[in-house]
């Protein structure tokens, strides 16, 4: 039965809060960088604070299986290297207690956040991703807030450009308007003394009014339409009022969140099976019934022959016929006509192996994405473990504490893990490897790193001491210099 002592608790406490603070220290700059990423969605929209509150929960939702092995990595090294800094680790083996009794409620610990993160992977993230996508997807849609500044072209408005010289008491003097609704070649262009902008009043048009001005369109594709000889190049138009109505909705409009119902993204473990078990069941008898079609019909130029001829054929000794003097024996002519029915042949059958591929592609890509978020669930969990087992004994091995060392190499295995977990990933992805092989890549490589970490700190190594390489680099050195 595991009691908690002292030293547990005291652990456990420098820890935790030392977790907790990297935690949410890695929360914010991964927040921060994502933020930046999808700023064209947020700025200049006229979001609601609710709505950006979504925004943020979800994302930082989002961000935790990031965060998370960040977060332990860091604080275990912080923890471990503020011990042995303050030489309260060599005290603690001094009177008798082990690196793993020392570690053992953080094991614990790591083991239940762990559980948690595969619970949190399976359950919370599937429903804060399709939220979070929804959401972006409808923030994209959002037409900017409207606001036409002065002295500046304003291109909020699809299709148009507007330049307003001054703004008096909501009246626009001297206005320009480029009007881009036909193409960029058949733009048109308007004047105006002065005008207004109002909306209608579901929000959802803007209602531009004009005052003495004048429009200015090109009529070339119309006179080309009408064959027209006419040497006029534009229309021109004097108007003393205006009006022109422009689709320009204001309203946030949300996406329904059955869009994403589908995609790998929103699934839990069990819908991922029961999606790649299914589309795996149609992937693989569409790709049998293509290849007995392609043996059945179009192999060896079957499509040529019909039943009767095949008959006829079984009969015929093949080894008395040579394909090179039958085709020598040919005249010129017939020659070209038998190579050119070879070439339409082969052309034919490359299109219909690549409809084929095609056909295929879908339900494999869909499958090989379901199976890499399969795995992507477990990965989390091993990847919170193998990071404190990395962290814990590098800590006790380096005894530096604070931001300044532990932070550094902190962010080098946290770099080197990212390559490598994104490489596996897109070589799974594409279909290099398998999912698995994919997946567990970075988990394969940096466990054995933890192993050696850990045995080097429980036998007190020092793997970091630059006299003991210079020592075993001289005695190489001696040994080839002896053979010299």
């Amino acid at each position: 039965m595991f009691k908690l002592k002292k030293i547990d608790t005291y652990i456990f406490k420098r820890f935790f809060t030392l977790f907790l603070m990297t935690f949410l220290i890695c929360i914010f700059i991964l927040l921060m960088q994502f933020l930046w990423k999808h700023v064209a969605e947020l700025v200049g929209k006229g979001i609601g604070l609710s709505v950006l509150a979504e925004f943020f929960l979800y994302a930082i939702a989002s961000l935790v299986p990031l965060s998370l092995p960040l977060a332990i990595l860091l604080a275990s090294l912080m923890t471990f290297g503020n011990l042995g800094e303050n030489f309260e680790l060599t005290a603690m083996k001094a009177a008798g207690i082990s690196l793993f009794r020392i570690i053992r409620p953080l094991i614990l610990f790591i083991s239940l956040v762990s559980i948690g993160a595969f619970y949190f992977s399976n359950y919370v993230l599937p429903i804060s991703q399709t939220k979070l996508w929804t959401l972006i997807f409808s923030l994209r849609q959002k037409s900017p807030e409207f606001d036409i500044p002065v002295g500046e072209f304003y291109s909020g408005i699809s299709n148009f450009n507007l330049y307003v010289r001054e703004k008096e008491k909501g009246l626009l003097k001297n206005l320009m308007i480029y009007d881009y609704s036909d193409g960029f070649e058949n733009a048109s262009v308007m004047v105006a003394d002065s005008g207004r902008v109002q909306f209608t009043a579901d929000n959802k048009y803007l209602l531009l009014t004009l005052y003495d001005g004048e429009s200015f369109g090109n009529l070339e594709r119309k006179q080309r339409i009408a064959n027209s000889t006419s040497s006029i190049p534009y229309r021109r138009e004097t108007f003393q009022l205006k009006e022109i109505l422009i689709d320009f909705d204001t309203e946030f409009n949300r996406y329904d969140e059955t869009l994403l119902q589908d995609q790998h993204v929103s699934k839990n473990i069990k819908q991922l099976t029961q999606s790649i078990d299914s589309v795996s069941k149609i992937s693989d008898f569409r790709s049998a019934e293509q290849a007995q079609d392609l043996v059945k019909h179009h192999f060896l130029g079957r499509e040529n022959y019909v039943n009767t001829q095949l008959d006829t054929m079984k009969n015929v000794d093949e080894k008395k016929f040579d394909v090179d003097s039958l085709f020598a024996s040919l005249t010129q002519a017939e020659m070209l006509r038998a190579v050119d029915a070879s070439l339409e042949k082969s052309r034919s059958m490359k299109e219909t192996i690549s409809y084929n591929k095609m056909m295929l592609n879908e339900p494999v890509m869909y499958v090989r994405r379901h199976e890499i978020e399969w795995h992507r669930k477990f990965t989390l969990s091993i990847a919170c473990l193998i990071f404190f087992f990395i962290g814990a004994p590098l800590g006790a091995i380096i005894r530096k504490g604070g931001l300044g060392l532990p932070v550094v190499i902190s962010v080098i295995m946290f770099i080197i893990y990212y390559i490598i977990d994104n490489t596996g990933y897109k070589m799974a992805r594409e279909g290099l490897w398998t999912a698995v092989e994919g997946m567990w890549l970075s988990s394969a490589i940096l466990m054995p790193i933890g192993i050696f970490l850990t045995y080097k700190a429980v036998v007190d190594a020092s793997l970091f001491n630059i006299d003991q390489y210079m020592k075993f680099w001289n005695k190489i050195k001696n040994k080839f210099t002896k053979l010299k």
